[in-house]
């Protein structure tokens, strides 16, 4: 028996990294997994900055399945821009997929549960909200944006029975990170950490499959930091 038997949940950003790290843990504790991405290899592929693409998704997905229990919001763009070569279009560029993504994911998504009297939602953060990373000024807005939307949306949405939930990785090393100059930084923050090594996707998985599952009734607009205790407090 799975913690997410009979479950639907809809993974966005699931084509790599912790998307579909997340994706896969919640498929083996039971989930019927709906796997969303802009790149292929998902369920279906979805720009989760365009509302229409959203709305579809959602509307799909309860026709085929009967329902959506599980929504986990984890499609963004990690950019590595220094703070003098972000203009307004890199700015926006950011906020459509990483701010506008949640908000529209989070919008469609709750209906169905609403309706059903039961949800889970988890929007995945990032630990540069605590330490104001460099080189990630919009990106740190934006997901700034994401924990402060989830702890208004808990208060909103709690009297229909869901929750609404954020977890926060730390430099985690996946195919996005690898591939851009984040992965100099691994030594450095392993050094910051309580527990000294590199983070990997599959260590956020467990956190989001708790927060997406019966057992987390009782906790909502919360922040769940996983970064191997970089930023404890």
């Amino acid at each position: 028996m799975g913690k997410l038997d009979n479950r639907v949940a809809i993974v966005t950003g699931a084509a790599q990294g912790i998307g579909r790290a997340v994706a896969d843990k919640l498929a083996a504790e039971g989930a019927t997994v709906v796997g969303a991405d802009i790149q292929d290899g998902t369920t279906v592929k979805v720009d989760v900055s365009k509302e229409v693409e959203v709305e579809l998704m959602v509307a799909d997905t309860v026709a085929q399945h009967g329902k959506l229990d599980v929504l986990v919001n984890s499609a963004a763009i990690v950019p590595f821009t220094p703070w003098d070569d972000i203009d307004f279009a890199e700015w926006r560029r950011i906020m459509a997929v990483n701010l506008d993504g949640t908000f529209l994911t989070n919008h469609y998504a709750q209906k169905p549960m609403r309706e059903a009297g039961y949800g889970r939602i988890v929007n995945i953060a990032s630990n540069v909200i605590l330490a104001g990373t460099p080189n990630l000024a919009h990106y740190v807005a934006s997901k700034g944006g994401v924990y402060a939307f989830t702890r208004a949306l808990a208060r909103e949405l709690g009297q229909y029975g869901i929750t609404v939930n954020s977890v926060a990785p730390g430099l985690t090393a996946t195919e996005g990170v690898m591939a851009s100059p984040h992965q100099e930084a691994f030594e450095f923050v392993q050094m910051l950490q309580c527990i000294p090594r590199r983070g990997e996707a599959v260590d956020i998985a467990p956190a989001v499959a708790f927060l997406a599952s019966e057992e987390a009734g009782w906790v909502t607009g919360q922040l769940l930091v996983a970064d191997g205790g970089m930023s404890h407090n």
